[in-house]
């Protein structure tokens, strides 16, 4: 992909609500809208044509039509706001509003995401298309993980290696999601069948899920920490 080459509508649904985190979408972090960091790193991305923010707030929409002109809001539905819609949902109706060939999905929940990791997963994946027909972003694990019933995972209690012996499991962090229009629209799904795991450092994916979460990445803003996950 040339530095120029901007083939990815980034998407990115932000609702009024949100239950664990109270207004967490627009709540002040470190002096500033939450909402405003993602969108600076997007409008930064040399893969990114277009950001498109889907909201439901009145809030969201005034300020970001105030502070980031170049962004394109889209008015989420009636039918489409509450709690229990699924994401793909509210991301196919956009697709029909907002079309592209690729697009780029996150939250503004992932305010330390760096416009030079985004532009890396662009590449991955479009350098792996179309024998992979996605990507979404992982975070690496040496960990002894046991289910629900007691059993161990990726371990064996019998042979106690290493941590960082054990044979890696990812968990996805809700960073990043890249799919190709026509495939989403057919499988109502961002993940694809043959998807490409595209690793992060786990510092940089901090996602904000609760308050703490919230209180962390805060105060990562606030001691000038950013540059440790990759920007001053």
């Amino acid at each position: 992909m040339s530095e120029t080459e901007a083939v990815f509508a980034a998407l990115v649904p932000m609702r009024h609500h949100s239950e664990r985190v109270p207004g967490k979408n627009y709540r002040p972090m470190a002096g500033r809208p939450l909402y405003a960091y993602i969108l600076e790193t997007l409008l930064q991305c040399r893969c990114v044509s277009q950001v498109v923010v889907d909201t439901d707030s009145p809030l969201i929409r005034d300020g970001i039509a105030e502070q980031f002109p170049a962004v394109r809001l889209i008015e989420r539905p009636e039918h489409l706001r509450g709690g229990e819609v699924a994401t793909n949902a509210v991301l196919e109706h956009d697709a029909g509003l907002a079309p592209s060939r690729f697009y780029l999905q996150t939250h503004s929940t992932n305010p330390l995401l760096r416009a030079e990791t985004v532009d890396r997963a662009a590449e991955a994946f479009l350098a792996a298309f179309p024998e992979k027909d996605s990507l979404f972003s992982v975070t690496r694990w040496h960990k002894r993980l046991w289910d629900v019933r007691g059993l161990p995972v990726n371990h064996d209690p019998a042979v106690l290696l290493r941590t960082q012996d054990l044979p890696p499991v990812f968990e996805e962090n809700s960073c990043l999601y890249l799919f190709e229009r026509e495939r989403f629209l057919a499988s109502h799904n961002r993940l694809g069948r043959s998807p490409i795991l595209f690793e992060m450092d786990a510092a940089e994916a901090l996602d904000i899920d609760g308050e703490r979460d919230f209180a962390l990445v805060e105060a990562v803003l606030r001691a000038g920490l950013r540059g440790g996950v990759g920007r001053p």
